[in-house]
């Protein structure tokens, strides 16, 4: 578990979360009788430490199905590898691809499916493509007349926390699917009621669209406050801790600079081996941003099935540490990840953008002086608010 503190709320939160995936089967399994379902799913698909998948077959729920986003249906697979279709070797059941050439179930997948069951644990970024995938397989059923389940599961960031830049238009990609913030402040059954509210959806049908809320989970909960068990979404995210900052590290991946990936702290090891780290105001950026911040010198190397061919793989890295403990809580990682950004390559000559970063982060505004997520920011702050599902 995260050593994430939140000891600065003004309440502490105890509760025990119940998700989505529990109330499905305490309360929801009776709706299942003589459907046959698919699974849009990934290892953090649980109920305790046992997968939903084995969970509904033990009940002898009509599995006919899989469906694998990025990383896979297990999770084993590093983060832009292409998923292939196949079996699942612990069931024999079909596994196709929705991360490969083909990102949208086709008609031909869906074909004998009645209800795609989806449960995936996200991380509260646009640009994290769990979101995007959930977009794409509530159009294809729409397309196909079937219905989506959402098993809903916490934001880890909270529900509270809303920042960075909307998303324009001539920046959408699978990183960028729908004109939200960075950090968008919702759990994934509240994105895909509001991107149904709002018509992002590029469907003509109605999409049968159902949300199963959990229990017990709070908007001003973090990661933490849940009691659950943390399941990595992703092999480049271990911990809370991780993907929390990941939220403004990311940007890294839009510059020449490394990210961490090839090391066990990925997105909270950030440089190149030309970062003159003596130039930045560490002190500074911690104070700014309640955070802790060290010099490191690091070694990227190629990880199976975590990071293949890492940024400067195999040279030793001149960059900063970034760290979570005791009092220090980084209320808003985006706006820190952007600054953080900025001073790293201030300090690294060599470095450079890349067009990749638009994609992140949805606008050129990035590349202003003066960091402010405009009038859209607002406006989606009020539209967002009848949609929310939990207090």
């Amino acid at each position: 578990m995260s050593s994430y503190s939140c000891a600065k709320q003004d309440k502490q939160i105890q509760s025990k979360v119940k998700t989505g995936a529990e109330v499905l089967i305490e309360r929801h399994l009776y709706e299942l009788e003589g459907k046959r379902v698919g699974l849009v799913m990934n290892p953090t698909a649980r109920i305790g430490d046992v997968h939903l998948l084995d969970t509904l077959l033990a009940l002898d729920v009509q599995i006919d199905a899989l469906f694998a986003p990025e990383h896979g249906f297990r999770g084993n697979v590093g983060a832009g590898e292409v998923i292939k279709d196949g079996v699942d070797e612990a069931t024999g059941l079909p596994v196709y691809s929705l991360y490969g050439s083909i990102k949208k179930p086709t008609s031909e997948m869906l074909e004998g499916i009645d209800i795609l069951i989806f449960d995936m644990q996200d991380v509260g970024a646009r640009f994290y493509t769990y979101n995007s995938t959930m977009k794409y397989v509530i159009e294809a059923a729409a397309d196909n007349g079937k219905e989506v389940w959402i098993l809903d599961r916490p934001n880890p960031a909270g529900g509270d926390y809303v920042s960075g830049w909307v998303l324009e238009k001539e920046f959408e990609s699978f990183v960028g699917t729908y004109p939200v913030p960075v950090a968008h402040g919702l759990t994934l059954g509240e994105l895909a009621l509001m991107a149904k509210g709002e018509g992002w959806f590029e469907t003509e049908n109605e999409s049968g669209l159902k949300v199963i809320k959990m229990e017990g989970w709070q908007r001003a909960m973090k990661w933490p406050d849940t009691g659950l068990k943390w399941i990595p979404p992703s092999p480049n995210l271990p911990t809370f801790e991780h993907a929390y900052v990941y939220l403004g590290t990311c940007f890294f991946e839009g510059t020449t600079l490394s990210e961490g990936r090839g090391t066990e702290d990925p997105f909270l090891l950030v440089g190149s081996p030309k970062t003159n780290t003596d130039v930045i105001n560490l002190e500074q950026l911690q104070n700014r941003f309640d955070v802790l911040l060290d010099t490191i010198r690091f070694m990227p190397v190629s990880i199976p099935g975590k990071a293949v061919n890492p940024k400067f793989e195999d040279q030793e890295v001149n960059g900063v540490k970034i760290s979570l403990s005791g009092e220090s809580t980084l209320p808003d990682p985006v706006l820190f990840g952007v600054n953080l950004m900025k001073e790293m390559m201030a300090a690294s000559p060599e470095a450079k953008y890349k067009k990749y970063l638009y994609n992140l982060t949805g606008t050129t505004r990035v590349d202003s002086a003066d960091i402010k997520w405009g009038n859209v920011f607002d406006t989606y702050l009020e539209k967002r608010k009848k949609y929310l599902l939990y207090n």
